[in-house]
């Protein structure tokens, strides 16, 4: 019963991961269809942006830690490149150069959104074979 709740564990913070990307493409939304200026865009999305990066670590460091080593292994690489961007101090959006990278900024988000649906297809099929498994 406990990889059960492990797995429905694993699968809210993914929807909380969902939720801050889908909100990121929002406001880049909002900014190209200039409903929104260019320093409340670039606000908005730098203060959901170290969250993001937290809570997939965590839930990194979850899988992790309770052994589930192929949704671990599958979580590497999108928190490498989170850390990849953090050190290098190129994970905030520049209020002045926001214009010039909005393409960017929304593939590289839209890449991270098709990642996480993934993951999350694999958490809900792990979570369903493992509630079988149980009740057999």
């Amino acid at each position: 019963m406990a990889d059960l709740y492990v797995w429905l564990l694993s699968f809210f913070f993914l929807i909380a991961l969902l939720v801050l990307v889908v909100y990121q493409l929002m406001c880049l939304a909002d900014l190209e269809f200039d409903y929104i200026n260019p320093y409340d865009s670039s606000r908005r999305i730098n203060q959901v942006i170290l969250p993001e990066f937290i809570t997939q670590g965590v839930l990194c460091a979850f899988f992790l830690l309770t052994g589930h080593w192929v949704m671990t292994l599958l979580c590497g690489p999108y928190l490498y490149y989170n850390v990849k961007l953090y050190m290098r101090q190129q994970h905030l959006v520049d209020v002045t150069e926001i214009f010039n990278m909005l393409n960017r900024e929304k593939k590289q988000r839209l890449f991270k959104l098709f990642y996480l649906i993934f993951l999350l297809f694999l958490s809900i099929f792990w979570m369903i074979l493992t509630a079988l498994e149980e009740n057999e």
